[in-house]
């Protein structure tokens, strides 16, 4: 019996929607991930009627939504200004993930500060009206791992009033960016882990990760070059040690999805091939 199930983020196959979904079954997909912030998948472009077709479409392909994507860009809810819009909207791909039959909707929220400043606080507030609202839905927001350490995110987590909000483990994203380590990661975070994702990559450069995020946030800054940085990598080929990284899950006791994300490559589709025979393959799955 396997441990864990395997999910895809569809969107990055580049297909249509029913095309993507008979395609990530005949990878050997238990589900899917899709994003839901834009197009036809946005809260206001799907109908009644629309959702129960893409259900069908997704039920009918063995498949269930693993979770969605509500990633709102920018600079998450670190601008005050900003966020009684993000929040509603955010709100609403909630509302839609319940209905796609989710409980989970990940996002970045943007950088942790590691001090307790006016960014930290207008964080807080903003994650706890987003928790508060998950929570009495029976739904999650997954924060993904990444823009600050396991720590720093443990703490701030622990500081919010419900565990309306969540994580989304992406161990890539700790290798790449912030040069944590994602096998104390699933230890340090365990409590709240709700989604992962399954993903490679390599440090070339060591720096500061509110840079990285800012170049994300604001369509590149100077001439930074983000290939000098960091670059993701098929499974198995990066710095993310997947047999302590599936240990850790397993000894948490997480049972839930690794969903494979590439977002970069020639050929997405042969790559997430490539990561289902690397995970079920492996001795932990």
């Amino acid at each position: 019996m396997e441990n864990f199930k395997i999910g895809i983020i569809s969107d990055w196959l580049g297909l249509p929607f029913r095309e993507s979904m008979e395609k990530c079954a005949q990878l050997g997909a238990d589900g899917v991930q899709l994003y839901a912030v834009e197009g036809e998948m946005a809260p206001e472009n799907m109908t009644p009627a629309l959702i129960a077709e893409k259900r069908d479409i997704i039920h009918s392909n063995g498949l269930v939504v693993s979770a969605l994507c509500g990633d709102l860009g920018g600079h998450g809810f670190t601008r005050r200004e900003e966020n009684p819009a993000k929040i509603e909207r955010s709100k609403r791909i909630v509302d839609l993930a319940l209905e796609m039959g989710a409980r989970v909707v990940t996002t970045h929220i943007g950088v942790v500060p590691a001090e307790h400043n006016d960014t930290y606080f207008v964080l807080q507030d903003a994650c706890n009206q987003l928790a508060e609202y998950a929570e009495q839905n029976g739904a999650r927001f997954a924060i993904e791992t990444g823009p600050e350490p396991a720590e720093r995110l443990r703490a701030f987590l622990d500081s919010l009033s419900s565990r309306g909000v969540a994580v989304n483990l992406d161990p890539a994203n700790l290798v790449m960016v912030t040069d944590d380590d994602p096998v104390k990661a699933v230890y340090t975070l365990r409590d709240y882990i709700v989604h992962t994702h399954a993903k490679d990559g390599l440090m070339l450069k060591k720096t500061d990760p509110q840079v990285i995020y800012d170049f994300f946030a604001e369509g590149g800054i100077g001439d930074l070059r983000m290939e000098e940085y960091f670059k993701e990598v098929p499974l198995g080929q990066g710095k993310v040690d997947f047999d302590g990284y599936l240990k850790a899950l397993n000894d948490i006791g997480y049972k839930g999805f690794l969903t494979i994300e590439r977002e970069v490559g020639a050929d997405p589709a042969a790559d997430i091939a490539l990561a289902v025979n690397f995970l079920r393959s492996h001795p932990q799955f």
